[in-house]
C-alpha cells in the first residue's frame, strides 16, 4: 500500500526502523546509523549488495533467512553499547567493532563518498 501510494502522490517517506529486513521493501536510499551519527548511506540494492560498514555489515549478518537448511553467517557484537550522551572517542562504534584498528580509538572518521553514491564513515574505506 505505501509503495502504490507513493507512485500515485509522487511522496517521500523518512521510514525509521530498527530491522533491516523491513527497510529493504520499503525505501530506496538507506541510512544507516549508530548511536544518533550516520555510518552509512547508499541506495537499498547497493547497501544490501555491498556494504562497507561493519555495523551495518553485522545488521545485515541479523536478518533471518527463510530456508532453514539455509547457513548463514551471523555478526554477534561483543561489549555493551555506550552511552550516547558520552561517546567514545574517535570511531563510535570502535568499542564493538570486530574490525577496529588503533587510529579508530582516537580519530572520528569522515563521512565521505567511498564510491559513487555510497557513503560512509570508516576508516576501513579511507
Amino acid at each position: 500500500m505505501l509503495k502504490d501510494l507513493q507512485a500515485e502522490f509522487g511522496l517521500t517517506y523518512l521510514f525509521i526502523a530498527h530491522g533491516l529486513n523491513v527497510v529493504k521493501h520499503v525505501s530506496d536510499r538507506v541510512g544507516v546509523m549508530y548511536l544518533g551519527k550516520m555510518v552509512e548511506l547508499t541506495g537499498g540494492e547497493e547497501l544490501y549488495a555491498n556494504p562497507l560498514h561493519p555495523y551495518t555489515r553485522a545488521l545485515l549478518s541479523a536478518i533471518p533467512v527463510p530456508d532453514p537448511k539455509a547457513k548463514k553467517e551471523r555478526i554477534i557484537l561483543t561489549g555493551d553499547v555506550p552511552s550516547p550522551i558520552n561517546p567514545p572517542q574517535g570511531c563510535r562504534f570502535h568499542t564493538r567493532c570486530p574490525q577496529m584498528m588503533e587510529v579508530c580509538c582516537r580519530q572520528e572518521p569522515e563521512f565521505r563518498e567511498a564510491r559513487p553514491g555510497h557513503w560512509v564513515a570508516c576508516h576501513l574505506n579511507d
